[in-house]
């Protein structure tokens, strides 16, 4: 006895299960795709690509860490004043053309560690924790410091 198509039995079955598996699996990717761009992580990648071009400070796992908009050694120097303006211990640096690590600490003992490096000709990383576990507010200042004396 002839299918109601005209065709053999389970030919027009077997073609609406491709369909319907190919049609679960685009829905699938469309909603793959919406869950992450209305998620977090990619408001995340996107701020940070963003906020890199723009000097943004970050403050993670106690450490700050931005990016100026200024030559390598003009930062090592603004950094060295900015320590001296703090009233902070003369640090221990180790210095050469392209890292400078200072550590230093703070009148109630608060060790403080920053690290210069150079990110190209006009442009300088600089990453500041203090103690272990790190101190936002004392990071802060210290980099205030720092571009005030750029």
């Amino acid at each position: 006895m002839p299918h109601r198509n005209g065709g053999a039995p389970g030919v027009l079955c077997a073609s609406m299960k491709k369909s319907t598996y190919l049609f679960r699996g685009l829905a699938g990717v469309l909603l793959a795709a919406n869950l992450f761009l209305n998620s977090g992580c990619f408001l995340v990648a996107v701020a940070a690509v963003a906020g890199a071009a723009a000097g943004t400070v970050a403050y993670v796992d106690g450490k700050l860490e931005t990016t100026l908009g200024h030559r390598y050694e003009s930062v090592v120097s603004a950094t060295n004043s900015a320590i001296t303006q703090l009233g902070f211990a003369k640090p221990e640096e180790h210095k050469d053309e392209l890292t400078d690590t200072l550590t230093t600490h703070t009148a109630k003992g608060n060790q403080v560690a920053i690290v210069l490096t150079k990110d190209g000709d006009a442009s300088t990383k600089v990453s500041i924790r203090v103690d272990t576990m790190g101190d936002k507010e004392i990071s802060q200042t210290i980099l205030d410091k720092i571009k005030a004396n750029l």
